[in-house]
């Protein structure tokens, strides 16, 4: 409903509407509902885009959410590549000690030691 509402008042470009399909989205990727959380994720990356510009915090914020969905499915090498651009944005627009770009540079550590072979024994 919230969705909808600021849809009707604000507009579907808005980035408050941004906000409502990203909230959403990380519902429904809690609930284990990717294929529903994927376009949601991806209309909002987009919206922030167009409105706020590639490299803009929320833009990042966006970036890194479908990562983290990407991340949850498997989705490695996708998810690796969207963590990488978050992180960049991050860095760039926040720096590197701002607890947003830690959390990305964390998220992007753990995606890689999950997704590498381990060692093979001497």
């Amino acid at each position: 409903q919230a969705l909808e509402i600021w849809r009707s008042q604000l507009g579907n470009d808005h980035p408050d509407t941004a906000t409502s399909l990203n909230n959403l989205a990380g519902l429904y990727r809690s609930q284990g509902r990717y294929s529903e959380a994927e376009p949601l994720y991806l209309q909002a990356l987009e919206i922030w885009r167009s409105q706020l510009g590639n490299d803009h915090p929320s833009t990042a914020t966006s970036l890194n959410n479908l990562a983290g969905l990407y991340e949850s499915q498997g989705r490695y090498s996708e998810a690796e590549e969207l963590y990488q651009e978050s992180l960049a944005i991050n860095r760039k627009v926040l720096g590197n000690k701002h607890p947003h770009t830690r959390a990305t540079a964390n998220s992007l550590e753990r995606l890689r030691s999950r997704s590498s072979p381990p060692p093979e024994p001497s």
